[in-house]
């Protein structure tokens, strides 16, 4: 993996949006992992992208460590550092949709939620969301097992790394006196 990367996206029908992102991790050469910003397919759980160096889209993934996995895999499908039609031209989107389910990857913005749902920030918590989440699960009597199990279906707790999920899942069991 190399240092972060820059990368503009330009979204819409008619390209009037773009996005600027400064975290973009090139995996593999040609493919970068990224956090989906805030405003772009809200109603996506799946905040992590698979990109191509051109900016297009290539898979969406509800962890980094699965966009990552999918990055590493896909390097092993093609040269990703040539253009975005040739690859179109050269690769099967069917056949490498399969094979990135093993990773839990899919097509970008292809589940969304709901048309009024909105997972932008799915993945990213606060502390005042810590401290309501533990009064909640304090107050229905959970132990450490349930807070865990409870936590892992809920936004914004869905989408987080294993490192931030275990932080979070941490401080809320600290806080509810659950551990």
């Amino acid at each position: 993996m190399s240092a972060f990367r820059e990368l503009t996206l330009t979204c819409g029908a008619d390209g009037s949006k773009t996005y600027t992102i400064d975290h973009a991790t090139e995996i593999v050469p040609g493919l970068l992992v990224y956090r989906i910003p805030e405003g772009m397919h809200p109603s996506s759980p799946h905040r992590w992208r698979i990109g191509h160096h051109s900016g297009l889209s290539v898979a969406d993934a509800m962890l980094r460590e699965d966009a990552v996995a999918g990055a590493e895999l896909l390097g092993t499908v093609a040269d990703w550092t040539q253009d975005a039609a040739a690859l179109k031209a050269s690769i099967d989107a069917t056949d490498l949709f399969v094979k990135l389910s093993y990773k839990y990857c899919i097509a970008p913005a292809s589940e969304p939620l709901g048309p009024s749902a909105d997972a932008s920030s799915n993945g990213r918590y606060t502390d005042e969301q810590l401290q309501r989440t533990a009064a909640e699960f304090k107050a229905d009597g959970y132990n450490a097992l349930e807070i865990l199990v409870a936590m892992s279906g809920r936004i914004p707790w869905c989408g987080l790394d294993t490192d931030e999920f275990n932080e979070a899942h941490n401080r809320i069991a600290e806080l509810a006196e659950a551990a």
